[in-house]
């Protein structure tokens, strides 16, 4: 089975920021960034970009380098993004809310990165790079003798644009490149199909490693909009409600759960910032309906809501469903729409062959928007990234991993992962990760995590540990574990277990821990 989204044709040279020049060449003035207090015009994010692209071209960084951006949200992380891709270079985000060890980690996984990019804030968690780390703030002097023109660098679709960090069938992180066409095709088809224009301005509240904020931080940039930018390092649902209210900002992209976050707070407050928004483009997790339906009834609820699908392999999104014609009374699971412009959706068996019509099947996509692979790996994680033969043509498509089928009314349907992978509040993770963590830590002699999933469809870690000594309070580990981790791949239970139950294979048995958590809960129920 097979969708297909509408063939479109894209310019020649389908480059990002080649956009983001024909708006500063029409509206230079126009405002292109706020951020805390501070604005920037086009003209001159456009001078200071071409700047540092001149910078990074002098020093050899140019056409194929890549460069690690490790900023919180600001004017200098847009600064440093657009110089990037008009040096011709890809950038890797490294989120600085990420803990030190984990940062550390990530860097090993860039192979030749050039140098990173930071601020007297960040730089410390990136001094263990073996990359050169630059400081934007301590070049301004010499930044201004920088030609302000823009450089001559010859940038074609199929160069790299960005790489951002997934977890990998092996445990270890792995850096998915995306080309300039497909990132490119993406916000293309989100300004047609949407209509967005110079007036959908932009608010961005998720972070900067998650690939959904690639997509956010240019969209606005590409349409001629403005881009705002929170003044903090971690989401603030105040502080976004308060910018949603304070300017006209027209369009959020987040994902599922920070969408809750922001009904739950609007509701609080009476208000209706939110629900007179033009869109919101959200999805990353399994979507809890029951969380939207007061907010989507609203009489004053203008607002699109656009529940998208999609894997950063191949450039964030993939298909979107206009969630207005979900009724969840009668759907069950709401579907995630159809493809984008230039983009197919095939529904596979195990032998790679389309599925019938209504059969499940792994969800693969093919078309502009898949990318140029994992860098710096082999063997089964580049595997996902294959060539097929459909009806006597070579399509190359990736491998999801994703469960799904076509509903009746002809959309994408996910129905959860055919592998270990599990996604947690819109991040994609590999309990093999949280596992390896938790047996680095003092007083854990083995361990083990299993995924449950609670009455609304959500992923829940469970953290079994096998203590060396004594047992481990929970909030012990938790605290530790909080330095090492993301907070999204921290488990909401620690289990002290006196050993782990082997299978009849001599695996671990991770039926009969799930058991356990299912057995918890139901006395929970029972007891409450």
């Amino acid at each position: 089975m097979k969708l297909q989204g509408k063939r479109v044709a894209l310019p020649p040279t389908p480059v990002v920021h080649r956009r983001f020049e024909e708006h500063v060449r029409a509206t230079p003035d126009a405002v292109a960034v706020v951020w805390s207090g501070r604005q920037v015009t086009y003209a001159e994010l456009d001078a200071r970009a071409n700047r540092f692209a001149h910078l990074l071209t002098a020093r050899g960084h140019g056409r194929g380098a890549k460069i690690g951006v490790c900023l919180d949200y600001s004017i200098d992380m847009i600064v440093a993004i657009l110089g990037t891709l008009k040096a011709g270079a890809a950038y890797v985000p490294f989120d600085p809310t990420y803990p030190a060890a984990r940062l550390r980690l990530l860097l090993g996984q860039v192979p030749d990165l050039a140098l990173i990019v930071a601020s007297p804030a960040t730089a410390a968690i990136v001094e263990s790079a073996d990359a050169e780390v630059i400081d934007l703030e301590q070049l301004t002097g010499h930044l201004a003798t920088l030609p302000a023109t823009v450089p001559d660098v010859h940038v074609t679709g199929d160069d790299l644009c960005y790489a951002v960090f997934t977890s990998g069938s092996t445990g270890i992180p792995k850096l998915t490149a995306i080309r300039h066409e497909g990132w490119f095709n993406l916000m293309n088809w989100l300004q047609l199909d949407y209509g967005l224009h110079r007036g959908s301005h932009h608010l961005v509240v998720s972070a900067f490693g998650f690939d959904l904020s690639q997509r956010a931080l240019m969209t606005p940039l590409f349409c001629g909009a403005t881009q705002h930018l929170m003044a903090s390092r971690n989401f603030d649902a105040m502080l976004a409600y308060r910018m949603l209210t304070q300017y006209d900002i027209r369009v959020v992209h987040c994902a599922s759960s920070t969408l809750y976050l922001l009904v739950d707070w609007e509701d609080a407050r009476g208000g209706d910032a939110l629900a007179r928004l033009d869109y919101v483009l959200f999805g990353g997790e399994a979507l809890k309906s029951e969380r939207l339906a007061r907010f989507a009834r609203r009489p004053d609820t203008t607002c699109t809501l656009l529940h998208q699908y999609g894997v950063a392999e191949c450039t964030d999104v993939a298909t979107s469903y206009d969630l207005a014609h979900h009724r969840p009374g009668e759907h069950g699971i709401a579907p995630v729409g159809r493809p984008a412009h230039n983009t197919a959706v095939h529904l596979l068996d195990s032998e790679l062959r389309e599925v019938e019509a209504g059969r499940y099947g792994e969800i693969c996509i093919s078309g502009a928007g898949v990318g140029a692979g994992y860098l710096g790996a082999g063997g089964p994680e580049n595997a996902k990234f294959t060539t097929i033969d459909i009806e006597g043509t070579p399509v190359r498509l990736y491998r999801t991993g994703d469960r799904g089928r076509i509903d009746d009314s002809g959309d994408l349907v996910v129905a959860g992962r055919m592998d270990a992978q599990v996604k947690v509040r819109g991040m994609r993770i590999d309990p093999t990760d949280v596992e390896r963590a938790l047996g680095r830590l003092a007083g854990v002699r083995e361990a083990a995590v299993v995924v449950t999933y609670d009455d609304g469809g959500e992923a829940e870690l469970n953290a079994f540990v096998v203590p060396s000594g004594k047992d481990l309070a929970e909030d012990d580990l938790r605290t530790r574990l909080l330095s090492a981790l993301p907070r999204n791949m921290v488990p909401s239970r620690f289990t002290n277990i006196l050993r782990l139950p082997l299978s009849p294979h001599g695996k671990v048995d991770r039926a009969v821990l799930a058991d356990i958590c299912r057995g918890r809960s139901t006395d929970s129920d029972s007891a409450a």
